[in-house]
C-alpha cells in the first residue's frame, strides 16, 4: 500500500514537471506569438489610409487573436464628448450606440484615460447592460483600453468574454493596451488623410466658384464707356459682384452686390443673385421696380435666412444723369469739384420681405463721379485698427481725383489694400469720358524717405534710357526729379515723413511732362522763387535747378487743404524726330 501511495505521489510530481515544463513552453510560444501578432498588424494597419478599412482590421485580428467572443471599437466626438460605436464583431451588433464621456466602461476608460479591467461584469455596477437586456448576450467578463495620442484619447478599443471562459486577466489588459497604441496611430493617421481630401476637395469646389464668378464679371471696356468696376475678394472666394450692360436705348445699365455671410454658399446665392439682376435690369425697367422684381423672386427661393444688399441704375452713355435705386447698400457718393453729397439706400436688403417698394433717385452728374462701394470699402482698418468709414473713402477719392478713370481706380484699389481689408470689396465708378491724357511711360509712388529716392532715380533714368534721351540731359532731368522729391520731403513733409511722393512721367509727342504729387500741407505757390544757381550749394538746388533745366513748371495745391502737385515740362527733340520718321 506504501509503495502504491508512493508511486502514484511520483507520477503526480513527474505530471506536475511536465504541466509546469509545457506552461513555460507555452508562455514562451505565446510571448513570441504577441510579438509576430503586434508586426503584423502595425504593418497592416500602415498600408491603409481609409477610416473604415482600418477600424475593421484592429477589430478583426483582436478577435481572432485574443480568442474573444465580441470585441467593438468606440470613435469619440470632441465637439459632443459622445463616444460613437463604428465597428463591432459578435453575436450583438451595437454599431451606432453612443455613450457619453465617463458612462460605462468605456465611457470611464476616455474619462480616466486608461484602461479598464473588470472580472466580473454581473458585479460591477459601472458596466452599461442596454445591449445584454435587449438581446439575451450575457456580458461576464471585459476589458477596455483608450485609443491614446498625444492630444489625448480619441476613442476606446473593448473585447468582451474569452471563448473558453475564463476571465480576463492583467495579462490581457496589458496585451489590449499593447493593440490600441498602433490602432490609434493609424487612425489618426487616416483621419488626417480623409482630411486632406476633403481640403482638396473643398479646394476644386472653391476653384470652380470663383471662375464662375470671375466668368460673371463684365469685361472691362476700353471705348470711352462711361461704368468701370472691381471686386477684391478678401479670401478665396467673393460674396459680391458688379455687372454692366447696354441696352437698345442707349442707356447703360449697372449693379453693384453684397451677399451676406462667408464661404460657398454665399458664393453660390452671388452667382444666382448676379444672374438674376442682370435678367431684371436687362427690361429697362425703372431701378426701384428691378429692385423689387429681384427682392421678389428671392424672397420665394432663398430659405437659409441669407440676404443681398444692392444697387442697380442706368446712366446715359456720356453719364450726364444716373438713375438709380439702392437696397440696404452704402450710400452712394458723388464728387463734382471739390464738393462731395452723399445719397443714400431707401429700402432694405433683398431676400428678406416679399412686396417691398424702394425708393430711387436722379441725379445730375454735371461733369462729377459717381462711385458705388460695398462696404468692404469703409470697413478697411486705418493705422489704428478703425474702419475708415465714408469720411475715409472720400479722402482717398480726393486724393486721385486728378487720375483718369482706369488708374483712379487702381489707385483706390491699392490704398484700401495697403490699409488692410477685411472684407470683399467692390467699387463702381460713373463718370463722363475724358479726354484722353498723354501715355504714360511711368507711374511710380515711393515712401517720402530720402533712402527711397534711390529706385525713384533709376526708374526715371531706365525711362530716359529706353526713350534714347543722351546721357548728360538724362542725368540732369533725373536730378531735377531728384531735388523736387527733396524738397518736397525737407520742406512739405518736414520731420515726420509721414506720407508718400507720386511719380508720373507722361510723353505727348516731343514733351515729356513729369508730375510729382504729394500729401503734405498745401504750398504757396507765390513763394517758390528760385535763387541764383552760384548761391546754393549741391543737395540744395531745388527750385533753381528745376528753373534752368525745365522748359516750364508750375505747383499746384490740392483742394482740402492738403496735396500739392507738381508739373514740369522738357521738350526733347530727338524724340519728336523719332516720331516724325515714325
Amino acid at each position: 500500500m506504501k509503495a502504491q501511495r508512493a508511486r502514484t505521489a511520483g507520477a503526480r510530481t513527474a505530471g506536475g514537471a511536465r504541466a509546469a515544463h509545457r506552461t513555460g513552453a507555452e508562455a514562451r510560444s505565446g510571448e513570441a506569438g504577441t510579438l509576430a501578432f503586434l508586426a503584423e498588424l502595425s504593418q497592416a494597419l500602415a498600408v491603409s489610409l481609409d477610416l473604415r478599412q482600418t477600424l475593421s482590421e484592429t477589430v478583426t485580428r483582436v478577435v481572432d487573436f485574443m480568442q474573444v467572443e465580441a470585441a467593438s471599437l468606440f470613435l469619440l466626438d470632441p465637439a459632443t464628448l459622445v463616444l460613437d460605436c463604428r465597428i463591432c464583431v459578435g453575436p450583438v451588433d451595437i454599431a451606432g450606440v453612443r455613450l457619453a464621456v465617463g458612462q460605462g466602461i468605456v465611457g470611464t476608460a476616455v474619462a480616466e484615460n486608461a484602461t479598464q479591467l473588470v472580472v466580473d461584469a454581473a458585479s460591477d455596477p459601472r458596466v452599461w447592460r442596454a445591449a445584454d437586456d435587449s438581446s439575451g448576450f450575457v456580458t461576464r467578463s471585459l476589458v477596455c483600453a483608450p485609443l491614446r495620442t498625444a492630444a489625448g484619447p480619441i476613442g476606446v478599443l473593448e473585447i468582451v468574454n474569452r471563448r473558453d471562459g475564463t476571465p480576463f486577466s492583467s495579462a490581457d489588459a496589458e496585451l489590449l493596451e499593447l493593440v490600441a497604441a498602433p490602432a490609434a496611430l493609424a487612425i489618426n493617421s487616416a483621419r488626417m488623410a480623409a482630411s486632406l481630401l476633403e481640403q482638396q476637395r473643398l479646394k476644386r469646389e472653391f476653384d470652380l466658384a470663383r471662375k464662375l464668378q470671375k466668368s460673371l464679371l463684365p469685361h472691362r471696356r476700353r471705348d470711352g464707356f462711361p461704368v468701370i468696376g472691381v471686386n477684391r475678394p478678401a479670401h478665396e472666394i467673393s460674396g459680391d459682384f458688379y455687372d454692366h450692360f447696354e441696352l437698345a436705348d442707349g442707356r447703360v445699365g449697372f449693379v453693384v452686390g453684397d451677399i451676406s455671410g462667408k464661404g460657398l454658399d454665399a458664393a453660390l446665392l452671388m452667382v444666382r443673385a448676379a444672374s438674376l439682376l442682370r435678367w431684371a435690369g436687362k427690361d429697362g425697367i425703372e431701378p426701384a421696380a428691378w429692385l423689387a422684381r429681384a427682392n421678389d423672386e428671392l424672397c420665394e427661393t432663398t430659405q437659409d435666412g441669407r440676404f443681398v444688399c444692392a444697387l442697380v441704375g442706368y446712366c446715359d452713355r456720356a453719364a450726364t444723369r444716373v438713375r438709380f435705386a439702392g437696397a440696404g447698400f452704402p450710400p452712394v457718393i458723388v464728387q463734382r469739384g471739390d464738393a462731395f453729397d452723399e445719397y443714400a439706400s431707401g429700402g432694405p436688403p433683398l431676400g428678406i420681405l416679399p412686396g417691398i417698394a424702394y425708393e430711387q433717385q436722379d441725379l445730375a452728374l454735371d461733369g462729377g463721379t459717381f462711385y458705388a462701394f460695398s462696404d468692404g470699402a469703409t470697413d478697411v482698418r486705418d493705422a489704428q485698427g478703425r474702419p475708415i468709414g465714408n469720411a475715409g473713402v472720400r479722402a482717398l477719392i480726393a486724393r486721385h481725383a486728378h487720375r483718369s478713370l482706369e488708374p483712379r481706380l487702381r489707385g483706390l484699389l491699392a490704398d484700401l489694400k495697403q490699409l488692410r481689408l477685411v472684407d470683399d470689396t467692390t467699387l463702381l465708378l460713373v463718370e463722363a469720358p475724358r479726354a484722353e491724357q498723354p501715355d504714360a511711360l511711368l507711374e511710380l509712388r515711393v515712401p517720402a524717405r530720402a533712402e527711397a529716392l534711390r529706385d525713384l532715380r533709376s526708374a526715371v533714368r531706365a525711362t530716359l534710357d529706353g526713350l534714347g534721351v543722351e546721357p548728360r540731359l538724362r542725368d540732369t532731368l533725373v536730378l531735377a526729379v531728384d531735388e523736387a522729391c527733396a524738397n518736397i520731403i525737407r520742406h512739405g513733409y518736414g520731420k515726420a515723413c509721414e506720407g508718400d511722393i507720386e511719380l508720373r512721367l507722361a510723353r505727348d509727342g516731343a514733351m515729356l511732362a513729369f508730375e510729382l504729387r504729394d500729401t503734405a500741407p498745401c504750398a504757396d505757390p507765390a513763394a517758390l522763387r528760385p535763387r541764383p544757381l552760384g548761391e546754393l550749394r549741391c543737395g540744395g538746388l531745388g527750385i533753381a535747378l528745376i528753373s534752368e533745366v525745365m522748359d516750364d513748371w508750375r505747383v499746384e495745391p490740392l483742394a482740402g487743404g492738403r496735396g500739392n502737385r507738381l508739373v514740369m515740362h522738357k521738350r526733347i527733340d530727338d524724340i519728336a524726330g523719332e516720331a516724325n520718321e515714325a
